[in-house]
């Protein structure tokens, strides 16, 4: 038989639909990879196979009786980043420690709901404030494609687990590029969508004004699937939106798209073949009838811009953990703290500074969807890198702007580095755009190589 594990939620949803195998049994391959691997790629926090099994049986007993899917994710085993609550599950943030919940977050019950297996709660970067998933109290996750390597973060387990197909597709979050960082870094499609579509209600903060949630997933078709299902108005949530029609989205035609390449320097931070590879992809959609048009971002230097978010992301972070901050202060590493004492010692003036110079790129970013409907920049400016290395302080440089902006974005793999590491390609559009720019994905995707899985263990 076929490794279960190697097809993508679409085809794993028509295999079940069809009684080609059961969701005991996709369960069971998934576990059994789990098994093999997870000592070397440490990617779960909390591993969930007994609940889950019981959510498996439950899926094919519904089948059994003749009760229509629940959703195409009916039976199909999916995993939560650790800021993310499952009620009764520990959530630790990535910290030593920090709740257990009685109830499920939004997201949560919205896969419960939707007939998902919830394998488990996924390690990721601590308090989400960071990009390796180096994490002091869970350890490194390793990414599947080289061990020694970051597989990115702060959603690093949820994209490690992905790759190494522990799990059909995953929930991370995403403050400034949480999400598309390790899906390009390992290999996969990741989705941050518009600001508010996606409930955040349950999920540990790091700042309410760029707190996304969002799946990572194998193939970028899966992203709809996963989307259909968790965006929606939740009341209990204050940054909840109505987005009603959101997720409409017809098929483009590639032929006289209006496509903008915002950041001109960015040729010149991106190490060696980052630019290169980008710049075929450009020419590939050139060659297929789109229309580059010039629209650059608000400003060349990305540095002040992604300092503000982080200046924002330290003072909400420490607002939201205070009470537990003071309580427990042996739950959070050194480094952390420090930056959490950071913003809540800010002075206001500094604040509100920082608050106003991202409320005004977020106009001067909306403006550029009156000359472009796409927006094309690579998602990193490099691949993967060791962990011995120091993290680049311009990771979020090109991933940043969505999330200021409110804007949905997209992570797309898109080839290999001269090293041989995976590399991202991103797609932004409009708020509340999300449909289209699925539909703008399901057209590039077939001019961008494809990108074999990687192989834990070998």
């Amino acid at each position: 038989m076929t490794d279960l594990t190697l097809l993508d939620i679409t085809d794993t949803a028509a295999s079940l639909a069809a009684g080609d195998f059961s969701a005991e049994a996709l369960l069971d391959a998934y576990l059994s990879r789990i098994g093999l691997h997870e000592g070397d790629l440490n990617c779960f926090i909390t591993l969930l196979a007994e609940p889950a099994r019981e959510q498996a049986r439950a899926a094919d007993q519904r089948r059994a009786r003749g009760v229509g899917r629940l959703s195409a994710l009916d039976g199909v085993p999916i995993a939560l980043k650790d800021n993310i609550d499952l009620a009764g599950v520990p959530t630790t943030n990535g910290m030593a420690r920090l709740r257990t919940p009685a109830r499920d977050s939004e997201v949560a019950r919205r896969l419960r709901v939707a007939g998902a297996v919830l394998i488990g709660k996924l390690n990721m970067h601590e308090g989400a404030l960071g990009a390796t998933t180096d994490n002091p109290h869970h350890g490194r996750t390793q990414n599947p494609w080289r061990r020694g390597y970051t597989p990115g973060g702060s959603s690093g387990g949820s994209a490690a687990a992905v790759a190494a197909r522990f799990c059909a597709g995953a929930l991370g979050t995403d403050t400034m590029g949480s999400v598309r960082l390790p899906a390009a870094y390992c290999g996969l499609a990741g989705l941050k969508p518009t600001y508010g579509l996606i409930s955040t209600r349950g999920v540990v903060p790091l700042s309410y004004g760029l707190d996304h949630v969002g799946p990572l997933c194998r193939s970028h078709r899966d992203l709809g699937v996963l989307l259909a299902v968790l965006a929606g108005h939740d009341p209990d949530c204050a940054e909840s939106i109505q987005g009603r029609n959101a997720l409409d989205g017809e098929a483009v035609d590639l032929r006289g798209l209006r496509f903008a390449v915002p950041l001109a320097v960015a040729a010149t931070t991106c190490t060696d073949g980052i630019w290169e590879d980008f710049e075929v992809h450009v020419d590939a959609l050139r060659h297929h009838g789109a229309v580059v048009v010039d629209a650059p971002l608000p400003s060349p230097d990305p540095t002040g811009t992604r300092l503000a978010g982080l200046l924002i992301s330290e003072a909400e972070a420490g607002h939201a953990l205070a009470e537990h901050f003071l309580a427990n202060r042996e739950d959070f590493s050194d480094g952390f703290a420090k930056m959490l004492n950071y913003g809540r010692t800010a002075p206001a003036h500094r604040l509100v500074a920082a608050q106003r110079q991202l409320a005004a790129v977020k106009v001067q970013m909306h403006k550029l969807f009156d000359r472009a409907e796409l927006l094309l920049l690579p998602t990193t400016s490099q691949a993967a890198f060791p962990f011995e290395q120091a993290p680049p302080p311009g990771q979020a440089d090109f991933t940043q702007w969505a999330n200021h902006a409110g804007c949905p974005a997209l992570s797309l793999p898109c080839g290999l580095s001269p090293d041989g590491l995976p590399l991202g390609l991103q797609l932004m559009a409009r708020p509340l755009a999300d449909g289209r720019l699925l539909a703008m994905a399901e057209a590039i995707a077939p001019l961008l190589p494809a990108l074999a899985l990687p192989v834990p263990g070998n």
